[in-house]
């Protein structure tokens, strides 16, 4: 079957076929544009003026097998939180846009990563309803320069703009860098699992309701 090249944002229906988006969001305080294609190879380019944020945007796309591209500028001066959280908006839309009506999907994905002494449990659904449980003790206040409470503004960005269902839990873990980057891989390995095609779902919406 040939690929058909169309854009989800000017296409009404989202097939398996053209599970890609770019989405672009310009406010006061930043700038961001974020392309994904569900279906990649995990290939990322992140620039965000953001270290610690791209090197978890890496392992949202290497673990995931997302291609992903994220450029951001942001009122640093101020500090990272626009940024962070405006990256994390925008990449929640592409998410959405890219999924379509999310016919054929598995839709439910769970993963449990380990990094060392962090052990971290993710649990998703791409159910239409925003919910996060965020359950990180992050024992530090910063990694390098990155502020550690911006990690659940993160994933509350993304899972309301993305309309999922997301549970977090840290089951183990001492060392700030490693709670932060298992939950990530985690995170990606549980979206790489919902956002399968299920061959024997075909085209059908993965819910009772025949919605979601």
């Amino acid at each position: 079957m040939q690929l058909q090249d169309r854009n989800p944002a000017t296409t009404p229906q989202n097939t398996l076929t053209t599970r890609t988006a770019s989405v672009s969001r310009t406010t006061g305080e930043t700038d961001v544009q974020v392309t994904i294609n569900i279906d990649g190879t995990g290939q990322c380019d992140a620039q965000t003026g953001v270290p610690f944020l791209d090197h978890m945007l890496h392992q949202i796309a290497s673990h995931g097998l997302f291609d992903l591209t994220v450029h951001a500028k942001g009122d640093y001066e101020i500090d990272d939180h626009h940024t962070n959280e405006d990256v994390g908006i925008t990449l929640g839309m592409a998410l959405k846009q890219a999924l379509g009506d999310r016919k054929g999907i598995v839709r439910f994905g769970h993963f449990v990563a380990p990094l060392d002494e962090s052990l971290v449990q993710v649990a998703l659904d791409f159910s239409g309803r925003p919910h996060l449980s965020y359950g990180l003790e992050i024992p530090t206040q910063r990694v390098g320069t990155y502020d550690t409470q911006l990690v659940r503004e993160f994933f509350v960005a993304v899972v309301n703009h993305s309309q999922m269902t997301l549970h977090i839990r840290q089951l183990d873990g001492i060392n700030s860098h490693h709670i932060i980057e298992a939950t990530f891989k985690a995170f990606a390995r549980a979206m790489r699992m919902a956002t399968e095609v299920d061959p024997r779902r075909a085209s059908q919406i993965p819910s009772s309701k025949g919605v979601l």
